[in-house]
């Protein structure tokens, strides 16, 4: 039987809310989607605008034998307004699928203050609200007065973990002649410049990078690092070879002045449309700020480098939801609260956005008295959400990665073709499960 909720209420207006906020009002919703910023800003974020990107510019692969691909591509299929966004706002970055930051937020922006069913509202909330239905999307940067409501929620102390925001450079301030534009294995066109650095030149950078100061956490946090988003200097903490296998391997890229592959190399890409910003792939980092100058300036190509960004580093806040929540991302304890994004313990742009068209759907199949619903396990995600929600033991935070999936049901050698059987099956059985359960057009 239907209950008579008043509204819907989103919290958050990152990738997370934005997504769930859209995914409602396309169905006919009512929703009240509340952001603080900019009434209260957070450690990371610097505008107004909604789903401000502030790590990488960057939502991963395009190829559907990626897990962000694939993830991608159910997305689309369930009209997913960040994969519109982000295409509308890409910018070259070989098979990845780059965009220009500004852009793609003022995008987003734009379509939720202008879409008729979604009522913006620019303040804090600091406490949920039990007799709504409401899904927090409050990322892992959330107020601490929310961050407090959450804990007692949640009946258990909240886990965190630190993550880090690689520089930005000036495009002019690169010297161009210590390096060559390519991308891996040639696979794209030309989207990442080089930097290249001999046997010396790595070595003086790596033990300069182990004596520079870095920021120390508060006193009552302890810093503990995402295995995929580890800063580059506590990579090199590791041993000497460890970058030369992470952000500065060189493998699959040949010098064509030498015609070999170099020592080692830093990866610059694209910020903007323009190309007049350049990002250090993988330097993630929490080194002081006149530090950061100081060793990354040792990179040659860097040597009289303008950073118009410096790394930084804040605290991600994240739910134990196998503890918690049910696969169709609401409380158990509390039906009608749902949580959505990187605080559910997904990690990544695509992984956060996609929960919030779950979470959308689901929200909107309560007010309507119908049973909740998840996408099948052969889908990514499908067993992305599984997974955070069903796992024993302690949460960490997961990537959509192929190794989520069920088998085939055939043994396949070859690994390509198995995740391109694998992404199939999964379109497939979500396009099944788009028309079961959704009643909804394909959007591809």
């Amino acid at each position: 039987m239907k209950r008579n909720w008043k509204d819907i209420v989103v919290i958050g207006g990152g990738l997370a809310g934005s997504e769930a906020a859209w995914t409602l009002a396309k169905r006919g919703y009512s929703v009240t989607l509340y952001e603080m910023r900019p009434k209260v800003m957070t450690p990371a974020h610097k505008g107004r605008k909604l789903s401000e990107l502030v790590c990488s510019n960057t939502l991963g692969g395009m190829e559907l034998t990626t897990g962000a691909g694939l993830l991608k591509a159910e997305m689309k299929l369930l009209g997913s307004l960040i994969v519109e966004a982000a295409q509308e706002s890409r910018v070259p970055a070989g098979g990845a699928l780059a965009v220009d930051r500004e852009r793609f937020s003022e995008y987003i922006t734009y379509k939720i203050e202008n879409e008729p069913n979604i009522e913006v509202i620019r303040e804090e909330v600091t406490r949920i609200p039990e007799d709504k239905i409401v899904i927090v999307a409050t990322g892992p940067l959330s107020s601490r007065s929310l961050s407090e409501s959450i804990i007692q929620l949640v009946g258990y102390k909240t886990l965190y973990f630190y993550d880090a925001i690689s520089p930005i450079v000036d495009a002019e301030s690169v010297d161009y002649s210590k390096g060559f534009w390519a991308s891996r294995y040639g696979r794209g066109g030309e989207d990442y410049f080089n930097c290249v650095l001999t046997e010396e030149e790595y070595t003086l950078f790596y033990e300069e990078l182990l004596k520079a100061e870095k920021v120390q956490p508060k006193d009552f946090e302890k810093a503990v690092h995402f295995e995929g988003c580890l800063p580059v200097e506590e990579m090199a903490q590791r041993g000497f070879k460890t970058l030369l296998f992470g952000p500065m391997k060189p493998v699959g890229l040949i010098d064509p002045k030498t015609g070999k592959e170099p020592f080692a190399v830093v990866q610059l890409r694209k910020e903007n449309r323009e190309g007049t910003l350049l990002s250090l792939v993988g330097f993630q980092t929490k080194l002081t700020y006149p530090e950061q100058k100081r060793v990354f300036r040792l990179i040659p190509c860097l040597r009289d480098a303008v950073f118009v960004r410096l790394g930084s580093m804040h605290r991600n806040t994240f739910i134990q939801s196998n503890k918690v929540l049910t696969p169709f991302l609401n409380m158990r304890k509390y039906p009608n609260i749902f949580f959505a994004g990187q605080i559910t313990g997904v990690e990544g742009y695509v992984a956060s956005a996609a929960t919030g068209i779950l979470a959308g759907i689901n929200a909107g199949k309560l007010a309507e008295g119908e049973s909740l619903t998840v996408p099948p396990e052969e889908t990514m995600l499908g067993s992305l959400v599984r997974y955070i929600t069903t796992k024993e033991g302690e949460l960490q935070p997961m990537n959509p990665v192929f190794g989520l999936l069920p088998p085939l049901n055939m043994r396949v050698k070859n690994k390509k073709k198995r995740k391109e059987l694998m992404a199939k099956r999964a379109v497939e059985s979500l396009k099944k499960w788009i028309e079961k359960e959704l009643q909804l057009v394909s959007h591809v």
